[in-house]
Parts: structure tokens; C-alpha cells; sequence
């Protein structure tokens, strides 16, 4: 007897059928048709075959597969089919979408270039400055590549001592974007003692297919939100990718790259001999200078001792004059006190006592008036040898002197 289902049922069993298909084996390639969003973040299209009248739905969401993408574009998509219960349509549930074909691949990367500069991640005032002489960085690329060899011998020809952090990734093929993001991702995640201080993202040259994990959304934003700076050599001079804008710097190729984050040991070491000849050249001028200098001051210091040796001659001799001269001053007023000593010993009175005269005294008072005199007083008269008293007994006949 056969089993009764509903409806639910049986979609549920379909479902479940075509959920055990090897979706993720297989990859389906045709032409979008009637592309759209709804609500800014259901994506619906179909995917039409080449050559026959078949196509198929298509859904995804805005943060699975890019938004840029337009009618007429040929993709290779990866998903599970499902059949939605409300609509009972088939449709292909997608997880990864990849333009195709050079003419689709240069939509792509121009719709995403624009969508990513007008975000402001290819702005020059964010871009950072790489370290002078980094002793530690991050490379991330292809060991097999011929990049990775260029870019060793270049940066051990020129610079030697630097520690490589060398995370191998495919640069192409199914891989590349994975494995690329991981890469940034786990030197992110490094302590900042064991963090490179850049990163140099490259490879070789190749076509716009090749080209293609380096022209990816999730790449150029790993590229973006790396914390330290992040150098881009991506193929030959002509190449041109998102990274390379993306980059805080950008190489023309990955050689390039190795010239910009390193010093040339012989171009330094020239430079520092031609600095040191300009060292020991200037040290000589200085020295003759300072010489110049001191031979300069010397005769200086010669002269003006000559000049005070002079100053002190005539000084000396101004000094011997004056000295005579005072002597003789001092001599001449010697003589002149000596003299008015003599003078004035000569009015003395002891000196006049003996010379005769006397000094009469009334009541201690000196008496020089004869006509103050009166008969019979009694007066002390002073010799030279004594003194005696007289009496007063008449004024004498002749005039005193």
C-alpha cells in the first residue's frame, strides 16, 4: 500500500533528496538573466544556459555574493538546490558566485572599484606610512610562485637580518580568496611583540583571471583592515588591481615591492663614506679654523700686552714725577712748619721772659695797662726764674715801652 503524504511532506522529502547531492562538487556556469534586489538584501535571478532555452532561479542574500552584479554577466555559481515550500519553485540556493570571461570580469571589477572608492577605502588620507627599516615582516604569497623567489633575492641582495613571516596561499584557482583572508587573519591575531611591523601581499603577472582573488570584495577589505601597513606588488607595471589601490603603498612589481620596504646595503655604505670623507673634511676645516683662530687671538693678546706693558711704563713715570713731586711739596711744607715752630716758640712766653721782660698779674689777672694801676696795691710779678710780689708806689718818670 502506498504511503499518503501531505504536501509539506513531500516537499520536505524532495528536499531532503536533493540535499544529500555533492552540491559543494559541483559549479554551475550561465548567464544572468532578470537580476534584482528586494528589500536591500534578497537577491533573485535566473541563471540561462548558452545554447538551449533552460535556465534555472537563482537566490542569495546581499552578505553571500556581491550586490554589483548585472544582467548579462556570465558566472560560475556553487549552492544547493531547494524547492521553497511557500512558492513550491526549484531554485538555487547560491553560497559563492565568480564572474567569468574577460568582458564579465572587467564589469565586475569596475562596479566594485566604484563601490569600494565611494566607501572611502581607497582614500589617501588613511594611507599609512611605511617603517624606515622594518626588521620584521609579513609576506604573504605563493611559495611556488616566481614572485616569492623574486622578491627574497631582491630583499637579500639588498638588505640582509630581516625576519619573514611567510604565510604560503594559492594566488588563484578556487582557493586563492580563502586562503588569503586567513592569511591576514592569523598575522592579525599576533601579539604586538610577535605582529609584523608591514605586510607585502604579491605575485606574478597573469590575465584578468588569473588576476581575479586580488580583484575580490573580502580580499581588498582583508587588505584594508590590516592593522599594520600593507604593501601591494601584483604582477608587471601594467597590472591593475583593487589591492593596489586598497594598499597603503603599491609596487609595480613584487622586485618593486622588495626595493620599497628595504635599503640598498651599497648605496648606504657609499653613502655613509661619502659622509664620513665630509665628516673628516670638516673636522679639518675646523681645526684650521679653530688654529686661525687662536693665532688670531694670540697676536691680539700680544699686542694689547705690548699696549699694557707701554701704559704701564708711562704710568710708572707719571707715578715718579708725582712721587718727586710731593716729596718736594711735602719738604717745602716741612721747612715752613719748621720755620712757624720757630716763629712761634720765638713769642713764647718763657721765651720773652728771658729775654728781660716780666708779666704782672693783679688777682691772677695780667696786667698790661700801667694807668689801671693804683699806689699801694699789691701785684706778683713773673720772671724768667720766679716770681715775686712788689707794691705799687707811684708811676715812674719815664714812658714805658
Amino acid at each position: 500500500m502506498k504511503a499518503v503524504l501531505s504536501v509539506a511532506n513531500y516537499v520536505e522529502l524532495l528536499n531532503d533528496g536533493l540535499r544529500r547531492l555533492a552540491a559543494e562538487e559541483f559549479v554551475v556556469e550561465g548567464e544572468v538573466v532578470d537580476f534584482r534586489i528586494s528589500q536591500g538584501k534578497w537577491i533573485n535571478f535566473d541563471l540561462k544556459d548558452e545554447q538551449e532555452e533552460v535556465k534555472i532561479s537563482c537566490f542569495a542574500t546581499v552578505y553571500q555574493i556581491s550586490p554589483d552584479i548585472q544582467s548579462g554577466w556570465r558566472v560560475q555559481v556553487s549552492g544547493y538546490p531547494k524547492i521553497f515550500e511557500r512558492f513550491g519553485k526549484l531554485s538555487l540556493n547560491i553560497t559563492e558566485l565568480v564572474p567569468v570571461g574577460s568582458g564579465t570580469l572587467a564589469l565586475a571589477y569596475l562596479a566594485l572599484k566604484k563601490r569600494l572608492e565611494g566607501e572611502g577605502l581607497f582614500a589617501l588620507e588613511r594611507k599609512r606610512a611605511l617603517p624606515e627599516w622594518p626588521e620584521r615582516i609579513g609576506l604573504i604569497t605563493s611559495k611556488e610562485a616566481a614572485a616569492y623567489g623574486d622578491f627574497l633575492r631582491i630583499l637579500g641582495n639588498r638588505q640582509g637580518g630581516i625576519e619573514i613571516l611567510h604565510i604560503p596561499v594559492q594566488v588563484q584557482g578556487a582557493k586563492a580568496v580563502a586562503e588569503i583572508c586567513g592569511a591576514f587573519k592569523q598575522l592579525g591575531e599576533l601579539g604586538e611583540k610577535d605582529r609584523p611591523e608591514l605586510i607585502v601581499l604579491t605575485r606574478g603577472g597573469g590575465s584578468l583571471e588569473d588576476l581575479h582573488a586580488f580583484n575580490d570584495e573580502q580580499v581588498a577589505r582583508a587588505v584594508f583592515g590590516s592593522l599594520v601597513p600593507v604593501v601591494v606588488g601584483v604582477g608587471h607595471e601594467r597590472d591593475e588591481t583593487l589591492v593596489d589601490f586598497v594598499a597603503d603603498v603599491r609596487a609595480s612589481t613584487p622586485s618593486n615591492a622588495a626595493e620599497l620596504i628595504s635599503y640598498d646595503r651599497a648605496v648606504e655604505l657609499d653613502g655613509l663614506s661619502f659622509l664620513r670623507s665630509r665628516f673628516e673634511e670638516r673636522i679639518r676645516l675646523t681645526i684650521v679654523e679653530a688654529k686661525g683662530w687662536v693665532e688670531r687671538r694670540e697676536n691680539l693678546l700680544e699686542q694689547a700686552a705690548l699696549k699694557l706693558t707701554f701704559k704701564f711704563k708711562e704710568f710708572n713715570q707719571k707715578i715718579g714725577a708725582i712721587s718727586i713731586l710731593i716729596s718736594n711739596q711735602i719738604t717745602s711744607l716741612s721747612n715752613w712748619v719748621q720755620g712757624q715752630i720757630q716763629l712761634i716758640n720765638s713769642y713764647a712766653p718763657e721765651r720773652v721772659l728771658a729775654r728781660g721782660y716780666a708779666v704782672v698779674r693783679r688777682a691772677g689777672k695780667v696786667i698790661s695797662d700801667h694807668g689801671k694801676l693804683v699806689v699801694g696795691e699789691k701785684l706778683k710779678i713773673q720772671l724768667k726764674s720766679g716770681e715775686f710780689l712788689a707794691t705799687v708806689e707811684g708811676e715812674a718818670q719815664s714812658k714805658l715801652f
